[in-house]
């Protein structure tokens, strides 16, 4: 009877590992009480439509106020405007700004922040920030 359960234990070891190696996970970023951010995050597909949409098409960051955040100009105005710190991410002059911890609270008006900006936009950054 011994011989039967050592068997049973090594199967369940065996079902054990094969079951952990077969798992794979993608990265998750959770910020704050944001909804988590899981895969890659594209600035051309993801960033710049939100960016464009709520900052530039309200006039604002359309070229008369820096950065000039118009589907074009967007990535090289946030990186070489130093607006992205990929050393510390949450310092970020684009994620202060539309976090609201500078003042006022970007982009102008809570109804214009789509609910999930501050998520993707620090998981964009935390992910070095990519002109994808």
């Amino acid at each position: 009877m011994s011989k039967k359960i050592v068997g049973i234990q090594s199967l369940g070891v065996i079902i054990c590992i094969l079951t952990m190696l077969g798992c794979s996970k993608t990265t998750t970023v959770v910020i704050d009480n944001s909804p988590a951010v899981t895969g890659i995050v594209s600035f051309s597909k993801t960033i710049t439509p939100i960016v464009t949409k709520s900052c530039a098409g309200s006039g604002c960051h359309s070229g008369s106020i820096a950065p000039n955040l118009s589907e074009a100009t967007a990535y090289n105005a946030m990186i070489n405007g130093n607006y992205i710190n990929k050393g510390v991410p949450a310092e970020s002059e684009i994620y202060l700004w539309i976090t609201g911890k500078r003042t006022p609270a970007m982009p102008l008006g809570s109804a214009n922040n789509p609910s999930n900006l501050n998520a993707l936009m620090l998981a964009w950054i935390k992910q070095g920030a990519k002109n994808n």
